[in-house]
């Protein structure tokens, strides 16, 4: 039997028609139903139709029977329906088996709905920039999709920077590796994050999960460094950071450093955070506003493991 996927637009207008279309000629093509939600192309602004219109399709997402509710891309727009949303119904959905995938604007959605439910949905990609890629879709997205469809995923991985390695332990050699393997093995804290801005958005506001010893992940678009230690200067503050036993670094991507910055760049906010927290602090992971990014179940326990400069988030199978 076929996968059944949903798409709905809970955020931001299809600007690209094209890559929208492409995103269904290849869901399509890999095997997949492919359902569209009647609104999935609405305008009204910036948004994909009004509120009312965007939170109806998110409860028609919940009621689909779909195996997984994807969204068709990211912007903005969830933080104003937020009070609105049903999240007895979503958390329902997925009990029943419908699994929640998206990223950027989609990160409040999944903050509020774990916050309120405590359900599991899974950081991934959209339809248009992801499977609509001009370029084609990424081979690593689509093998992380498959197997969220399909129940086989256990976990993903990723090679460090030398840099970030060095940061932990020094110089690599036998002792330092050992070092950095019984110092970075963390056992079933919960995973969850996203988007920065969206996370900073929140704090304050009942949609921010309270999260103690969890691993923490972040990522943005578009936002110089000097942005994104403000984000995360103000979780600090708010004692969120504080909580976390780990903090993984995605992809930052599409900013533009200036002569001012005079040597300021996104690894002097990783070296200033370090600074700051108890936690662990990693950075290189495949997530983010990038075509290769894996799928990661947010408010799942997860394992994080390092060895050298290898790192692992492990979950196991989810039937």
């Amino acid at each position: 039997m076929k996968k059944h996927i949903y798409i709905y637009s809970p955020s931001s207008a299809i600007r690209d028609k094209a890559a929208f279309k492409r995103g269904l000629k290849r869901l399509t093509a890999l095997g997949y139903e492919v359902e569209v939600d009647e609104a999935a192309l609405s305008t009204h602004q910036r948004f994909a139709g009004d509120d009312e219109t965007r939170l109806a399709a998110i409860h028609r997402a919940a009621s689909s029977g779909a195996d997984v509710a994807l969204i068709s891309r990211g912007g903005y727009g969830l933080t104003r329906i937020l009070p609105l949303i049903d999240y007895n119904a979503v958390a329902k959905a997925i009990t029943g088996g419908t699994q929640f995938v998206g990223f950027s604007d989609f990160t409040a959605f999944q903050m509020a709905l774990l916050a309120k439910t405590g359900a599991v949905t899974w950081a991934g990609p959209s339809l248009a920039e992801d499977f609509g890629a001009l370029a084609g879709a990424d081979d690593i997205m689509e093998a992380c999709f498959d197997d969220l469809v399909t129940g086989q995923g256990e976990g993903s991985g990723w090679r460090m920077p030398k840099a970030a390695t060095n940061s932990i332990a020094g110089s690599i050699d036998e002792t330092s590796e050992k070092a950095i393997n019984d110092a970075c093995h963390i056992n079933d804290s919960v995973l969850w994050g996203g988007n920065l801005a969206m996370l900073a958005s929140l704090v304050g506001t009942p949609y921010l999960p309270v999260i103690d010893g969890g691993i923490l992940f972040i990522e943005d678009v578009g936002e110089h460094p000097y942005r994104i230690e403000r984000m995360l200067a103000q979780l600090l503050q708010a004692g969120i950071l504080a909580q976390q036993k780990a903090i993984i670094f995605g992809q930052f991507s599409n900013y533009k450093l200036v002569p001012h910055d005079k040597g300021y760049k996104l690894a002097s906010v990783v070296a200033w955070l370090k600074t700051q927290v108890s936690a662990q602090v990693f950075t290189g992971f495949p997530f983010g506003h990038v075509a290769t990014k894996v799928l990661l179940p947010v408010g799942l326990p997860v394992t994080l493991a390092v060895e050298g400069r290898d790192a692992f988030l492990l979950w196991g199978h989810r039937h």
